[in-house]
């Protein structure tokens, strides 16, 4: 199965998407904020990366912006997951090469459809 990296600054929701996702066989990592989601992307190579937007410090814009940017990281799918559901942060993040965009709340098949998707 895949390495999957979930960023997000909810203790609670990481753990919750790491119950379900570990559950099918996946192996997964967690960053509670930006900077240490941006380095474990690097240190891990993860296959997929989960992305929260409102983060303090480190957005989820700026942490995709650098990881597009380095080679190392540019070839991960990314999949942003918020509550920030404006078409302003969807056209941001799609300027930025989001490879899909998921709104919080979902649901654990929602989450688990997109992730089939990029992870074989």
């Amino acid at each position: 199965m895949a390495t999957i990296l979930a960023i997000d600054d909810e203790p609670d929701f990481l753990e919750q998407v790491k119950v379900v996702l570990e559950n099918e066989g996946h192996q997964v990592e967690t960053a509670f904020d930006g900077l240490a989601g941006l380095e474990k992307a690097r240190r891990v190579k993860p296959t997929l990366i989960l992305l929260d937007i409102m983060m303090p410090g480190m957005d989820g814009f700026e942490v995709l912006r650098r990881l597009t940017r380095e080679a190392g990281t540019s070839t991960i799918p990314v999949v942003m997951l918020t509550a920030k559901g404006g078409t302003e942060s969807v056209f941001k993040a799609q300027g930025l090469s989001v490879t899909d965009y998921l709104l919080k709340p979902f649901s654990v098949d929602e989450l688990l459809t997109v992730i089939r998707r990029f992870v074989l």
